[in-house]
Formats: structure tokens, sequence, C-alpha cells
């Protein structure tokens, strides 16, 4: 779809560059990739908020960038299984070489089979076990499907003391989606957890689709949340349209979920 014609498309790039997680997460990645993306995220127009990497590649990232810079890394990822000692194994990885933020993944498949308490408990565990470290819990949208699924892990994210609910993993068929981030952010509004924040990865390749997401983000959470404090996007291609888009160029997105 086109992007409306009445966003400010340079303010929502410049917006979305200082909110992005500069993500490489494929399994083949080397120390030469992370070297790369680290270079890259030090762009002409400002810096990114974070790179997010494998834990092994955390220290090796830490040691490349410039503190503003946060170093985030995943755990439990991509599956998700209920495997507390694998995602606190991961969580003290991270933490141990360095990093700042965790993106840890909801076990969703047990929340689908009616183990709540069981989710629940994970989550508690790796918020207690992650602290100070920033935590960002991905609940796969895509594959909870429904609105009552998605508020549902939103919530049990919030009560287990989640900095950020994050929509996707970018490993399933289907990431970010403005009907579930329009639940989730409703969920964190009525939370009342006044800085919790909203990340949208899977699928955000275009200024437009960044866009939408921030007018989303206002609308119910208000302008004082498009900082990189409330307000990520997740993303390794989304970076190529922001520089196209700040430097006076046309996006070169083709595509956009709005």
């Amino acid at each position: 779809m086109t992007a409306d014609p009445n966003v400010d498309m340079r303010a929502a790039a410049r917006t979305a560059l200082a909110c992005l997680d500069l993500t490489s997460l494929n399994d083949a990645d080397t120390a030469a990739d992370i070297d790369a993306l680290c270079r890259r995220a030090q762009t002409p127009h400002g810096p990114v908020a974070a790179v997010c990497v494998w834990p092994r590649f955390v220290a090796q990232a830490r040691a490349a960038l410039p503190p503003a810079i946060k170093v985030a890394a995943v755990a439990n990822f991509p599956g998700g299984a209920l495997d507390l000692q694998h995602a606190l194994a991961d969580v003290a990885e991270i933490a141990q070489a360095g990093g700042d933020e965790v993106d840890v993944v909801l076990p969703w498949r047990a929340l689908l089979a009616g183990q709540v308490t069981e989710v629940a408990e994970f989550l508690s565990e790796v918020r207690f076990a992650s602290r100070p470290l920033t935590l960002k819990v991905i609940i796969e949208s895509g594959e909870l499907a429904t609105a009552e699924r998605i508020a549902e892990a939103t919530r049990l994210a919030l009560a287990a003391g989640a900095d950020f609910v994050k929509t996707s993993t970018g490993k399933t068929k289907i990431g970010a989606t403005p009907a579930a981030a329009a639940t989730m952010l409703k969920e964190i509004a009525a939370s009342g957890l006044s800085a919790a924040g909203f990340k949208a990865s899977g699928g955000v390749r275009s200024v437009a689709d960044a866009a939408g997401y921030i007018a989303q983000t206002e609308a119910v959470l208000g302008a004082a949340a498009l900082n990189p404090q409330r307000l990520r996007f997740g993303a390794s291609g989304l970076l190529t349209d922001i520089e196209s888009v700040l430097s006076g160029a046309e996006s070169v997105a083709t595509t956009s979920a709005y």
C-alpha cells in the first residue's frame, strides 16, 4: 500500500531510526557480519537505539559500539519452548558478556495449550534473572492469532515486569500486524504502567510501515511514548529505507502493511 500523504515521512524516519533495534539473527551469522552490523548502526543521520544479536556475539558488539547504542540479544529464541533452564542460560550469557537488553520468547505454544500458570512463572523467573537489563517479551502474535490470546500474552508479560512487549521473532509466517499492535497497545495502556513499551518486529521493512506503528503508539500511549524508552522497531532491512528517506530520496521499499 502507498504511504499516507498526510504523514511527514522524514519525521517518521527520524523517529524510526532513533527507535530501531538493528537486527541480525541469521543461523549463519559470523563475526564479520556482526562487525558490519555495528558499523551500519552508526549512520550519518544518527545512531540506532540498539543492535540485536545472538548471545554469542554480545561481547563483540559491545566492544564495537559506543555506550549510547545498546546491545540486545535473544533468549529462548526462536522456538519459545517452555524451557526455563535454557532461557536462564541465555540470560546469564547475555548479562555476563555485557549486554544491555534481553529479548525473550514467551512460551506461546504452552499458552495455547492452557498452561497459563507455567508461562507466568517462566516469565517471572526470566524477569528476576535478567534485572537490571531491559527485558522485551516476544509474544509471537502471529501464532497466537486471536485478539484474546494476544491480549492475554501481553498481560502476562506486563504482569511479570516486562519493559517491552514485542510482536514477533520474525521467524514465523506472520510477523507484526496493525491489528496485533492495536491489541497490545490497548493492554499496555490499560495496565497503567507508564514506563512499559511496545516493539514492532517481523516484516517491518519500510518507513511507511514504521509510520503506521508510530501513529498507533501515539494515539494510544501519547506523543511522550515516541522515544526508544517506549517504542522500538526490530528489523534488518528497515534502515535502508530510513536512510533513503532521510537522504531526500523516495522510499525504496515496495510494500507496506499499511
